[in-house]
């Protein structure tokens, strides 16, 4: 009898941890967009950028006869489709997982009849906010919720744009483009503006607490470690704070003694460990801490493209 249950037990032994956790993550991480949309967003007739706000647009032009989650669903898979023909399927596959995700809490969390914040200035930034720092969360994961962020990567593999810029002009468009919605014109010139004004802060507040998260995540910092005891140093470093060192030969400029410099490279978080280990063993070290801009390896982000 062929016994099926070992080659899955291997399969999941080989499964990385690493991954498992990223793809639990995305499926947590798209609960706050979906909530900020639905509970926030579109009960104050404010549309936000990208595919998303795509979607409002005609939810709210087909006096909410097509919802949110169904046009999300069917622009991504076009968009996926044209994805996996230019870019790769590798980059698709995540994003499958994530706009999946998207689109199934869209659908199960309702649209409020009364939005949760009545004010629609703190609305828009607590939703900003609460959104940006999730989806920082969910790309630091290796996630994607797709929609503009697909239409980006393919312009920017054949037009070598910027992301960034290329998301920014669709946001633009997008949030531009409600202010003809009936929906919104009833609120008079001075409200529509004032609902397009409010869209352009919720994708502002939203980028910069994506870029926030990311940049506070990623942070490293390089220590520069003189000391009369490299070898303890080095050793307490490797199995206490669980980084790598490396020993550089030196001369004092005065002594002209020869002498072993430590330098080692860890996130920020990861900073006090490791002044108290080298304060422990000898109080009389020199240390150096700088910060640095991107570090790319074992034990930090991968390597990915050359970059």
């Amino acid at each position: 009898m062929v016994d099926f249950k070992e080659p899955i037990k291997k399969y999941y032994r080989a499964l990385p941890w690493i991954t498992l956790k990223e793809f639990l993550m995305i499926i947590v991480c798209t609960i706050p967009y979906a909530l900020t949309v639905n509970q926030l967003l579109v009960p104050h007739a404010i549309v936000g950028g990208g595919l998303t706000g795509l979607c409002e647009i005609i939810y709210f032009a087909t006096n909410t006869y097509v919802p949110i989650w169904l046009s999300s669903a069917l622009i991504n898979i076009l968009l996926l489709i044209i994805a996996a023909i230019t870019v790769g399927w590798r980059y698709v596959v995540r994003t499958i997982w994530g706009v999946f995700w998207l689109t199934f809490w869209l659908k199960v969390i309702p649209i409020a009849p009364v939005p949760l914040l009545t004010d629609s200035f703190m609305a828009v930034v607590i939703g900003g906010l609460f959104t940006g720092c999730f989806l920082g969360i969910c790309f630091l994961n290796n996630g994607s919720t797709g929609g503009t962020d697909i239409v980006a990567m393919i312009v920017n593999k054949y037009h070598h744009l910027p992301m960034g810029r290329v998301l920014l002009m669709a946001d633009m468009m997008v949030i531009s483009s409600a202010f003809f919605l009936p929906t919104i014109q009833a609120a008079g010139t001075q409200g529509a503006i004032e609902k397009i004004l409010f869209g352009l802060t919720y994708t502002f507040m939203s980028s910069t607490a994506v870029d926030w998260i990311m940049n506070r995540m990623r942070q490293s910092v390089q220590f520069m470690i003189f000391t009369q005891k490299p070898d303890e140093i080095a050793k307490a470093i490797i199995t206490q704070a669980h980084r790598g060192c490396t020993f550089l030969d030196a001369e004092g400029g005065y002594n002209k003694k020869p002498m072993k410099v430590v330098t080692c490279i860890a996130r920020s978080y990861e900073s006090a460990t490791i002044f108290r280990l080298v304060h422990a063993i000898d109080p009389n070290a020199f240390v150096s801490q700088s910060q640095v801009r991107g570090v790319f390896g074992q034990g930090f982000d991968p390597m990915t493209n050359g970059k």
